[in-house]
């Protein structure tokens, strides 16, 4: 166990997924406050906090249940004609489903950002909260809202990293456990950041996009299929850290650029 998470790829794959688990949960901690701060002000901090606990035992709980469906390898369908063989497996309609749903809820949440970027927060600020304990129900609702993508985003980066299918699910659960704590320590600085730099949550979303392309890629490739005769190779998962590495930077560049910019015309 030690030997794989010690592993370049395992580290790499931990790092990149810590940063895309708290990245994407801004949106999180930005509903779980509209909700904790209709209570009353002694209150709402001892909501986040037992609803962002909750969420992360939440989380644990679906990535043994999604862990279960991706280790069921054997086809219980097979398709074979003259352009088309491959053997359908759980493992493969959960990967391609989580796949087309990463691509859907990313695009979706681009165009909700550029066009409606409130339209979210009002219908969670118009919900009604009375007490503690209905304020921790419309968290954990929330929060399994978002766990759906987060879920599926840890499935996509681990899968393949090890053949111990048990060595891959503690490699999300600790990416699970570092991003929930991470939230709660430094929430309101992350969400700052956000805040001031709009663009590195659409970039992140922009990941889930590419993730997802990789989802449905290796779902083919694990269905061992042949569309017209040609094999569908999986995507190395090296291509998309260069891709996020490289695009942060960049990104991180652009900033640095315009706030000289700034410098210099004041």
């Amino acid at each position: 166990m030690l030997d794989f998470l010690l592993t370049s790829d395992a580290i790499m794959a931990l790092v990149t997924l810590t940063f895309l688990e708290t990245i994407l949960g801004i949106d999180n901690i930005i509903f779980i406050s509209i909700a904790a701060n209709k209570l009353p002000e002694h209150q709402r901090g001892k909501a986040t906090n037992i609803g962002l606990l909750f969420a992360m035992v939440q989380r644990i709980v679906l990535l043994f249940f999604v862990s279960f469906l991706v280790s069921l390898k054997e086809p219980f369908y097979t398709i074979d004609n003259s352009w088309l063989t491959m053997g359908i497996s759980w493992q493969a309609v959960i990967l391609f489903v989580g796949g087309l749903f990463l691509i859907y809820k990313s695009t979706s949440e681009i165009r909700e950002k550029v066009e409606a970027p409130a339209h979210d927060e009002l219908k969670v600020a118009t919900k009604a909260v009375n007490s503690l304990s209905q304020a921790i129900v419309q968290i954990l609702i929330i929060d399994f809202i978002f766990s759906i993508d987060s879920i599926l985003t840890a499935v996509g980066m681990t899968n393949g990293l090890s053949p111990n299918q048990n060595y891959n699910l503690v490699l999300m659960v600790i990416a699970v456990v570092i991003s929930i704590i991470i939230m709660i320590v430094f929430a309101n600085r992350i969400r700052r950041f956000i805040h001031t730099h709009p663009s590195i949550q659409v970039l992140a979303l922009a990941f889930l996009i590419l993730i997802g392309f990789m989802l449905i890629t290796e779902a083919a490739h694990l269905s061992e299929t042949m569309l017209f005769g040609q094999t569908v190779g999986a995507i190395p998962k090296g291509y998309l850290y260069f891709a996020i590495a490289f695009s942060l930077g960049i990104e991180f560049l652009n900033h640095k650029i315009a706030k000289n910019y700034l410098k210099r015309s004041k």
